[in-house]
């Protein structure tokens, strides 16, 4: 495993344990909008804690009564989401970010004609240059880590980023080792909400909260 930071939410209770109990919780997970308003709100806060690892400078100010001194970041900071299910998780750190870019990769499963076996296929995506930036890659999902690993590949097409964030809500023990062993050493640091100890046979985490797109948005048919 190579030079790369893990930051696991769970090790330390919070209210990020809060909402994820409610995002695991089958009896709550009926209401699709209680699901998407958690998802958020743990955007807003894993927003909050990486704001501290950022760049900032002094400005003074202006006051009605005098001067004040105030830190302004200087990092520029692109917003990517993995659709569809980043959406809501990307909301609650374009919330704390108000003034970043912001980056869209299409990445899903397409199964083979038989078994469990898949490719991942980037189809779209829509972004800005990321040359010399901070890039927070948002995917509440991190099964394989394969889609989020094919998303930072095809946004190396707009240049290469100083720093890079990956953010998630879930992250499967296999997708922390396979994404440590994928992503550049010593820019990269992974921040998730739980860390799940496995995967099942559709690549599914364990005991994870299902398909966070499907309670987010709705069923979808299968490709």
């Amino acid at each position: 495993m190579n030079d790369i930071e893990i930051i696991n939410f769970a090790t330390t209770p919070s209210l990020v344990s809060r909402y994820m109990r409610e995002l695991r919780d089958v009896s709550i997970q009926n209401d699709p909008m209680r699901f998407r308003i958690n998802l958020n709100r743990i955007g807003e806060i894993m927003a909050y804690e990486i704001s501290k690892r950022l760049n900032y400078t002094q400005e003074k100010v202006q006051t009605p009564l005098g001067f004040a001194m105030c830190h302004e970041m200087t990092d520029n900071v692109v917003l990517a989401t993995i659709l569809r299910a980043g959406i809501p998780f990307h909301h609650g750190f374009l919330d704390f970010f108000d003034k970043a870019e912001n980056a869209f990769v299409s990445a899903y499963r397409r199964y083979k004609e038989k078994g469990d076996q898949f490719d991942v296929l980037v189809e779209y995506m829509a972004a800005p240059s990321i040359e010399g930036k901070t890039l927070i890659l948002i995917d509440p999902m991190l099964a394989t880590g394969s889609s989020m690993e094919l998303g930072y590949r095809a946004l190396l097409k707009k240049g290469t980023p100083a720093r890079v964030h990956i953010a998630s809500v879930i992250a499967s023990r296999q997708a922390i080792e396979y994404l440590c062993e994928t992503l550049p050493a010593g820019i990269t640091t992974i921040w998730t909400a739980a860390i799940d100890p496995d995967i099942n046979s559709h690549s599914y985490i364990i005991p994870g909260l299902g398909d966070a797109g499907d309670l987010s948005y709705g069923e979808k048919e299968d490709n």
